[in-house]
């Protein structure tokens, strides 16, 4: 081969390694936006204002996707969860204990729920549409702890 065809590859070599260094440092880039679309994000917290004991999200999930939140609460407190969404019914939740446990709520059927904790720790909702047919819910949450 001659000095100038090595020249070349070499040249190609370079470029082909560059471009796959490229490729992966856009891929790691993007990640937290892939995250955002379809992965597992975390849940988000609900926080009261100071001396408030209820508060609403608003938000909408599509096709299957779902909104995960999370808030703290103790022992012996009223948790009171009320979710309406457009289209009517299009939206619902599911109220998981600490430990990912149901508390005995059906995931397909909670429009709202009041429930006296039996313990002290963090509670998540996942809300989601209780349909596979594609489509998009709108959804307001309202969530209370007396």
């Amino acid at each position: 081969m001659s000095r100038q065809a090595l020249s070349i590859k070499h040249s190609y070599l370079r470029l082909s390694g560059f471009m796959c260094r490229l490729f992966v440092f856009l891929l790691f880039a993007a990640a937290p936006t892939f995250a955002q679309h379809g992965g597992k994000a975390e849940p988000l917290r609900i926080e009261f204002k100071r001396g408030a004991t209820s508060t609403t999200v608003s938000e909408s999930v599509r096709n299957s996707e779902e909104m995960e939140y999370v808030l703290a609460a103790k022992k012996g407190q009223r948790l009171t969860i009320k979710i309406t969404s457009t289209p009517v019914k299009s939206a619902v939740f599911q109220l998981l204990g600490e430990d990912r446990d149901t508390l005995g709520l059906e995931h397909d059927a909670n429009f709202d729920v009041a429930i006296v904790l039996r313990k002290d720790g963090d509670y998540f909702i996942n809300v989601s549409r209780p349909t596979s047919a594609k489509g998009r819910s709108r959804f307001t949450l309202s969530v209370s702890i007396k």
